[in-house]
């Protein structure tokens, strides 16, 4: 008979005494410290125990919880717990298991987990490239594919990912343990969560500077009297089309041609020969940039500076893993809701903004026959969530086993979706605006990216009231936004490595360490983002980075899951989590929809490629060929480790093939006392023909 023994007490000393005392014998302590209270589990022989608790105290002892279990049995769980007042209390949910469940740590609460995949799935890119996407695909139209693709493509997808985790209790680079053939994938996904952590951060940097120079008055991109300034600057195009028209008006004739003249002048003098304050802000202060990729230039002090204190941030708010990023989420995640919602309301007053919005939601349904206007929209919904880079896997393998893994994917996916639908309104109602001060189409001042967000907005701006305080509002929007993906994308990296290597890395202090180190490597490795050059860096690297591993890595996950390990098996490892099987339409997505849907957009991404520009800047062949390389290295895992365990395994080729597309025999729940009622499942699941096997995966047992 063993008995594992569960201690709370409450003086320091007496833990001594304790570790003294039942430490005869081979038994085996475990301290888990909790404020003023200490929680000590003992597993011993049970003569052991009976010889070493006599002396104990029992006034110090706040509870005791036994767990017995025959050393040829299954557990039995007898509560046998003390108190002073000599009450039963129920003992801690460890108790129900064994020592290896939940050893990594779990969410403090439920909210923690939903508000930080909200968080990872809500980005900069629902702010700055949706918008763009609306305007150039068909405006209200856009939204029939990119919903389509969000239900039936992105939820979908985000399920498949929180079951993997939750069930496995194990990060991105151990889950593939489902089929080892496919082992790579983990290190795959490990591999572009450190090159997304690696350049995205510097987003962050350009965001904390302007949110530095929000306080400066006045701001420096509202006026052409700085340093950086060109003869070609102009104000803003408000100023400049109000000056063009009021010189126009003044020799105004009887000629019918001067409302023409008016358009003639505001078009060629503000959109073609002059470039605006804000504009010359980010190109010659921000970036200072080069004349193109082989000029790296120096380091910028301002953006070096910014870069360390993001890393700085990423590493407080992480540096106790989930426990503290946790609570951060409480206010990054929710922060940019009230700050959208503040926006739209002061939007809604400006003049013009109504007909931003009509712009925004007019469908112009003659692109809905456009394949291209479809790709782009499964593009966006699927880098918009996140799946494939191992975030939601590393994040939901932190849940309990029991939690409702399908909830917070219905409500992580469409968060997602409704938030770039939201956010829309806002930044309708200010190009709207805009375009109604400066004369122009909403179309003509629509850009992509940084552009937008760190160009157009920062210009509308100046048109409010107090613009001050609506540009460090604005800021510090961009800056939870952008903060919130990079934790999910760092986690990946630290809590792959934390797995893999658990003697160096496991335990508090040492993920500390582990987490401050990889912030300090990856801050050295994002200095040249800093240079004068350090914008085209970025757009390679953003450009080839993700471009074919993670649609190819989303359609593996579909294959690997839907018909290898097999969907109606999975279903049934639902069930043990959630006690219901998963229903007909998941599983025709996960076997179906969208395995096709990654696959086209894969071969689609191939076949339509086309290389990055920069400000009419065409970059040179061999800045092409080392962001095409990029591409390649998370790439490289998929055969080298398919090849590796291959060679390990004994037996003709169809009988390693068979070997390495079954699960591992560590692979299962990871909590113990649901290990049992898997391999019952499991064991006598009779063979079947690939028809039947099919019909089983589509529709589920016959039983259901």
């Amino acid at each position: 008979m063993k008995i594992t023994i569960f201690i709370k007490i409450r003086d320091c000393n007496f833990t001594h005494f304790i570790l003294y005392r039942v430490g005869i014998g081979n038994c085996m302590c475990c301290i888990l410290r909790k404020k003023s209270c200490k929680q000590i589990r003992y597993t011993c022989n049970s003569e052991h125990f009976l010889r070493s608790m006599g002396g104990i105290r029992t006034d110090q002892v706040l509870c005791i919880g036994l767990k017995m279990r025959k050393t040829n049995g299954l557990a039995k769980q007898p509560p046998m717990e003390m108190q002073e007042e000599g009450k039963l209390e129920e003992s801690d949910s460890s108790s129900s298991s064994s020592e290896g469940d939940y050893h990594r740590g779990t969410w403090s609460h439920k909210l923690d987990f939903l508000l930080s995949v909200i968080g990872y799935s809500v980005g900069v890119s629902n702010i700055w490239r949706f918008p763009y996407l609306c305007i150039r695909n068909g405006g209200g139209a856009f939204l029939i594919p990119f919903f389509f693709f969000l239900i039936f493509c992105g939820i979908p997808l985000y399920f498949l990912e929180l079951c993997l985790g939750q069930f496995s209790g194990v990060s991105s680079i151990f889950v593939w343990k489902l089929c080892p053939l496919f082992k790579g994938l983990g290190f795959l996904m490990v591999t572009v969560s450190a090159m997304m952590s690696w350049y995205y951060i510097t987003v962050l940097a350009w965001v904390l500077y302007y949110l530095v120079n929000s306080f400066y008055h006045p701001l420096p991109w509202s006026d052409c009297s700085e340093s950086w300034n060109t003869a070609h600057c102009i104000e803003s195009r408000i100023k400049d089309f109000n000056n063009v028209t009021n010189t126009i008006v003044q020799n105004i004739t009887s000629n019918s041609s001067s409302l023409y003249n008016i358009s003639l002048a505001s078009e060629t003098g503000i959109k073609k020969n002059a470039t605006t304050a804000a504009k010359e802000f980010w190109q010659r202060r921000v970036l200072r940039i080069s004349e193109g990729f082989d000029e790296a230039g120096s380091v910028e002090p301002h953006l070096i500076v910014g870069l360390l204190v993001a890393w700085v941030l990423v590493f407080l708010c992480l540096m106790k893993g989930v426990k503290s990023v946790g609570k951060v989420v409480y206010v990054t995640a929710v922060l940019p809701y009230i700050l959208l919602t503040t926006f739209l309301i002061r939007g809604l007053m400006l003049e013009g903004s109504m007909e931003g919005i009509r712009h925004y939601l007019t469908p112009d349904f003659s692109r809905l026959t456009d394949f291209q206007v479809w790709l782009e929209a499964g593009i966006q919904v699927f880098y918009s969530l996140g799946p494939a880079w191992g975030g939601l896997i590393t994040m939901s393998s932190y849940n309990k086993f029991n939690n409702n893994c399908f909830r917070d994917a219905i409500i992580g996916s469409l968060a997602d979706g409704l938030t770039s639908f939201y956010a829309g309104f806002v930044i309708f109602a200010l190009l709207g605006h805009l375009a109604a001060m400066t004369g122009l189409k909403i179309s003509d001042m629509a850009d992509s990216g940084p552009g937008l967000a760190l160009v157009v907005y920062p210009e509308a701006m100046l048109t409010l009231p107090f613009p001050h305080l609506w540009a460090v509002l604005f800021f510090l929007m961009l800056l939870t936004l952008g903060i919130d993906s990079q934790f999910g994308t760092f986690e990946t990296v630290s809590s792959g490595l934390a797995d893999a290597f658990p003697q160096y890395f496991s335990g508090g202090k040492r993920k500390t360490l582990l987490t401050a180190a990889l912030c300090a490597v990856l801050f050295v490795f994002g200095i040249p983002f800093s240079t004068n050059g350090g914008m085209y860096y970025f757009q390679i690297v953003d450009w080839y980075a993700a471009s074919l591993c993670v649609t190819l890595t989303s359609f593996l996950e579909c294959v690997i899951v839907g018909w290898i390990y097999g969907a109606d098996r999975f279903s049934k490892d639902v069930k043990l989590m959630l006690g219901t099987e998963v229903n007909v339409v998941i599983r025709f997505c996960w076997c179906i929809v969208t395995p096709l849907a990654m696959l086209a957009a894969f071969i689609l991404t191939l076949t339509n490629y086309q290389p990055p520009t920069y400000e009419g800047y065409t970059y040179p062949v061999h800045a092409r060929v080392i962001g095409f390389l990029l591409s390649l290295v998370p790439l490289i895992p998929l055969p080298v480790t398919a090849v590796y365990y291959f060679r390990k395994v004994d037996g003709t080729f169809l009988q390693r093939l068979h070997k390495l597309t079954q699960p591992s025999e560590d692979w299962g729940p990871h909590v113990s006392k649901y290990k049992k009622g898997y391999n019952e499942i499991h064991h006598n699941t009779p063979d079947e023909t690939p028809l039947l096997t099919i019909k089983r995966n589509l529709l589920g047992s016959p039983s259901h």
